[in-house]
């Protein structure tokens, strides 16, 4: 028979003999209320800044403690956030892209059994140069040709050759003669993800032979689409937004790849390309119009709701209308809102507690 056994340390009832595993995540809940008294949350560098803002204005209330806000990059953030239940794992995870199915599976694997996915809104994704620099005009399809690890023979045959482009003018004549060099994130980054595949697998598409792989044989479109060159063209420059702004500067024919939101808090700095005759504007990306742009999200364990002081009622202030709204304060830093139908239904999950099934 099930017992109901009261913690007088924590003052948390838990169910005991059912079975072993609620015994675990009963015990685990009970070590996260008595070794934590703050909000952790871990991962995007994109959906950082939307975070702190939203933890800084949570934190003002002198009922709980201000979360800890730490940019490790989407896929870093959710690796933690999957590891287990209890104080020593982040309780919230930002990315700048979906969960994938595999780090769900690692999450379940670790005893996080319930995760809810809170969906914030969108961002663009943008090639940025230094202000006062020639503003760059690009197709999905010139960019791809500038990055990816093998590109199309310039005889029209069906094959691919090691990228031999050194400089943007050799892509197009009407391309600047400079140097290519992009500065982008590493794999771990949820920006990376989203470039390699709105931008790069977007541009790749515009080889019609390339395209029609995606039907016949897609594993081999992937990989030939999503491959960044690894010559010195394409340069790592980690999760720091600021290092890449500070390069730009120093180089002002260098292209760095940086979130819409940081451009928009950055403009006496650098300043977006246009892509495929579109600017990466407020207004082109919430309708659509500038085909680089992505959801933001941030992923709650629902055990340690409840349990981590504060954790409920800093999702409620993320999910509210004066933060992620129209006219909310998040968008004033450069948070592209979701319709307002769109926000409803996230709301509601929220509100249900629904664990994410993908």
């Amino acid at each position: 028979m099930a017992l109901l056994q009261n913690n007088k340390k924590t003052g948390m009832t838990c169910w005991h003999g059912i079975t072993a595993v609620l015994f675990l995540l009963c015990s685990a809940s009970a070590q996260a209320q008595q070794g934590r008294n703050y909000i952790a949350i871990v991962g995007s560098s994109t959906v950082y800044p939307f975070s702190t803002v939203v933890a800084e204005r949570f934190g003002r209330g002198q009922v709980f403690r201000t979360p800890k806000v730490e940019a490790t990059g989407s896929g870093g953030g959710l690796k933690a956030f999957c590891a287990g239940v209890g104080a020593r794992f982040p309780d919230i995870a930002n990315a700048s892209r979906r969960i994938k199915a595999s780090e769900l599976a690692l999450c379940q694997d670790n005893g996080v059994d319930a995760v809810l996915e809170v969906k914030v809104g969108y961002d663009g994704i943008v090639l940025a140069n230094a202000t006062g620099a020639p503003r760059v005009a690009l197709t999905r399809t010139q960019l791809w040709l500038a990055l990816a690890k093998n590109v199309p023979a310039a005889d029209g045959s069906e094959r691919l050759i090691a990228n031999p482009y050194r400089r943007w003018i050799d892509i197009d004549p009407s391309l600047p003669d400079t140097e290519i060099e992009v500065l982008g994130p590493p794999p771990t980054s949820g920006t990376r993800d989203a470039f390699v595949e709105l931008a790069m697998t977007g541009g790749c598409q515009g080889i019609d032979w390339i395209r029609d792989l995606q039907a016949s044989n897609a594993p081999r479109f992937r990989a030939i689409c999503q491959a960044v060159r690894e010559d010195g063209h394409f340069v790592e420059t980690g999760e720091n937004d600021n290092l890449t702004v500070q390069k730009l500067r120093a180089n002002p024919t260098a292209l760095g790849i940086l979130g819409f939101s940081f451009v928009d808090q950055n403009t006496d700095k650098v300043q977006g390309s246009v892509i495929d005759g579109f600017e990466p504007t407020f207004e082109n990306i919430a309708s659509g119009r500038y085909a680089v742009s992505r959801s933001l999200y941030f992923y709650v364990k629902r055990s340690h709701i409840g349990v981590i002081p504060g954790l409920d009622e800093f999702v409620a202030e993320f999910t509210s209308e004066r933060a992620w709204g129209r006219d909310g304060y998040l968008a004033a830093r450069g948070l592209i809102p979701m319709p307002i139908a769109e926000r409803a239904e996230y709301l509601a999950s929220v509100l249900a507690l629904s664990p994410l099934y993908l």
